[in-house]
């Protein structure tokens, strides 16, 4: 189907639901498939933008999410139930791609399934910082240096091996509890790569299989085979599921956080963002600021000021910005102001 560039931002923008926002926070995660959540504050405003009348500690006290280390060896916030068959999927790889690293850093074969067998008895029963994982893993004779990135290795790789996930965040510090402990569902599809294809492609709306390597890490062949197994028409340059709907209203003016999946489910960005202005989203070393979104492509990047008295949210367009626009962004400011419990102003 011929599809204008117009068109295939709308759909996909509504296939983020981000001109249709959810109710409840189950909802936001189960239909993006997975949120990028290296940035605990930047995961909270992927669901604020995609949500109705959530507030951010509902993000952070859920036991229907959880977070542990999936798509390209960063961590995501999934849906509980799905954590086990994606960690599966990606924990052998991510894993195994590790290794070389894990070596470099002390971090032994033997090391490691000692620590493992120590982290299982550390954590029953509770949520752990980090420092006080390394201090009872001290206490078993086990010394790891703090200031290096052997701790957060280790960690990931407990998590890899399916011992352990992320708990709740005691302010601005993660903790970390057993899996097994945090999460009793299991909701493993029959055929996990596809499923997992067929929700990207529900959270993504039109993508490639090159898209869905990008997103997920795992190898082209492995990526056309998944996409083989869905029933899928022709839409623009991709494909989408045939039950997708391929024409949508434009996106209402968003205020999408770092790291937003709205722009990392593609390979190629260029549609949603004029290469001109790329670096001033991305600068470098996988950092993707906050933008500004304007029917269905990025308009500008914003940042946080906060004082005693209110916080200044100042946007810095790309370009001049229209009045409809500017209305649908203060609307934008007052629920972010809303979702962190601040008094937020618009300041263009």
């Amino acid at each position: 189907m011929t599809l204008s560039d117009n068109d295939i931002r709308a759909v996909r923008a509504r296939a983020q639901r981000l001109d249709s926002p959810a109710g409840d926070l189950l909802a936001v995660a189960r239909s993006l498939a997975a949120i990028q959540a290296q940035s605990s504050p930047a995961a909270r405003l992927a669901v604020r933008v995609r949500s109705r009348g959530l507030i951010a500690p509902d993000v952070d006290a859920s036991r229907e999410v959880a977070r542990t280390w999936l798509m390209r060896k960063t961590l995501h916030l999934v849906p509980a139930a799905d954590l086990r068959w994606l960690n599966r999927l990606f924990g052998p790889r991510n894993a195994q791609s590790g290794q070389g690293r894990r070596t470099q850093l002390g971090l032994t074969g033997e090391l490691c399934e000692r620590a493992l067998k120590h982290l299982q008895d550390l954590l029953r029963g509770k949520a752990l910082t980090r420092r006080e994982i390394l201090d009872g893993l001290a206490s078993d004779g086990i010394t790891l240096d703090a200031k290096s990135q052997a701790p957060a290795h280790l960690l990931a790789y407990a998590a890899n091996r399916g011992l352990l996930c992320r708990g709740q965040d005691v302010g601005s510090e993660p903790t970390y509890v057993l899996l097994d402990e945090w999460i009793t569902e299991d909701d493993t599809p029959d055929d996990p790569r596809a499923e997992l294809a067929r929700r990207y492609l529900t959270a993504y709306g039109i993508a490639t299989a090159e898209d869905f390597g990008a997103w997920s890490g795992f190898p082209l062949g492995l990526c056309r085979e998944a996409f083989d197994a869905l029933d899928l028409v022709p839409a623009g340059s991709g494909f989408a599921l045939a039950e997708t709907e391929l024409t949508a209203p434009p996106c209402p003016p968003r205020l999408l956080g770092a790291f937003d999946t709205y722009l990392l489910g593609y390979r190629d960005r260029d549609l949603l963002l004029d290469p001109a202005e790329a670096k001033r989203v991305n600068s470098g070393g996988g950092m993707i600021a906050p933008t500004v979104l304007v029917d269905g492509r990025i308009a500008g990047t914003w940042h946080a000021e906060r004082t005693a008295k209110q916080t200044k949210v100042v946007i810095e367009p790309f370009a001049a910005l229209s009045r409809s626009a500017v209305t649908g962004l203060e609307s934008e400011v007052d629920d972010y102001g809303r979702f962190l419990g601040e008094a937020a102003v618009l300041v263009i």
